[in-house]
């Protein structure tokens, strides 16, 4: 399945090894392969954080990250891409997002992993809410700029 939601934490390696052969790919199929691995950070817009809650919709969340995919797919010519991503409660230096992709070459895997990345972050249905250390809650308006 090239979208996973996770409820836990996750080690982003392990499941780029468990799902790389589920991709459907052949080991001599592709030259190049470029991942994205993002964590949470223990600080936002000058104040420190605790933890935050990411909310989606499912199925609506899954439908269109694999959209997403498709996409991605078609507009850069690469043969497969993988998102991974957390949902629920994270806590600081926990992963949140893993994405991959897979080309004949590095320029389509790199230029269709940061496409993939920096659309999702625009436009997937995910609400943050950050829990601050002094005990305060406020949803995350903005995503950091990253094209």
């Amino acid at each position: 399945m090239p979208v996973i939601l996770f409820q836990h934490p996750f080690d982003p390696l392990e499941v780029l090894h468990e799902q790389t052969p589920r991709m459907g790919l052949a080991p001599a199929a592709y030259g190049a392969s470029d991942i994205f691995i993002g964590t949470m950070r223990d600080h936002n817009e000058g104040d420190d954080v605790r933890a935050m809650t990411l909310q989606h919709y499912p199925g609506m969340t899954e439908r269109q990250l694999l959209s997403l995919i498709e996409d991605t797919k078609e507009q850069f010519g690469i043969q497969a891409a993988l998102i991974v991503h957390r949902v629920g409660q994270i806590n600081p230096g926990e992963t949140i997002v893993l994405t991959a992709t897979w080309s004949a070459h590095r320029k389509a895997a790199f230029d269709a992993n940061r496409y993939l990345m920096e659309t999702l972050k625009s436009t997937a249905p995910f609400w943050k809410k950050e829990t601050l250390a002094d005990g305060t809650e406020r949803w995350v308006e903005k995503n950091t700029p990253g094209f």
